[in-house]
């Protein structure tokens, strides 16, 4: 199963992430995926007190985080059938706008792809350990203590 998991400590563009993704799958032999899911998420210019937001940053523990995004991708591939997955995430300081994260999942079909795609954004969000703090626009900065609903 081909995963491909990259931290990213400045921006990045999620189609063209994922069309070197995919060139790289065709390059290395793979069959391209019948059904593909995708879903990028940007940082919103609220935060969660509903003023502005300048910021939101991200903080991680190298090397733990790689590994538990990894074992959270292989068990969703695993119970979907997913042919191959692409996790594309920030850390550090993310402006309102910019891509925060890209999921990628390749499947034979439209459903597994697509519940493999959500289980696994669930996953990042609850499990991954990332901690996020809010920079707001006064320059005052909130960690976040809960997460976003869908």
């Amino acid at each position: 199963m081909p995963l491909r998991i990259t931290l990213h400590t400045t921006a990045f563009e999620p189609l063209e992430a994922l069309a070197q993704w995919q060139q790289e799958l065709l390059n290395g032999g793979q069959t391209p995926s019948a059904a593909e899911s995708l879903f990028i998420g940007r940082v919103r210019g609220e935060a969660a007190d509903g003023g502005a937001l300048a910021a939101l940053e991200l903080e991680h523990y190298p090397g733990m985080t790689e590994r538990q995004l990894e074992q959270l991708a292989q068990g969703c591939m695993a119970r979907h059938g997913a042919l191959s997955c692409l996790i594309q995430h920030r850390i550090g300081r993310v402006l309102p706008g910019e891509a925060i994260v890209l999921v990628a999942i390749g499947a034979d079909r439209r459903g597994p792809a697509q519940r493999c795609c959500q289980e696994l954004l669930e996953a990042l969000k609850h499990d991954a350990p990332f901690w996020k703090r809010e920079w707001h626009a006064d320059g005052r900065s909130t960690w976040i203590t809960g997460n976003t609903p869908l």
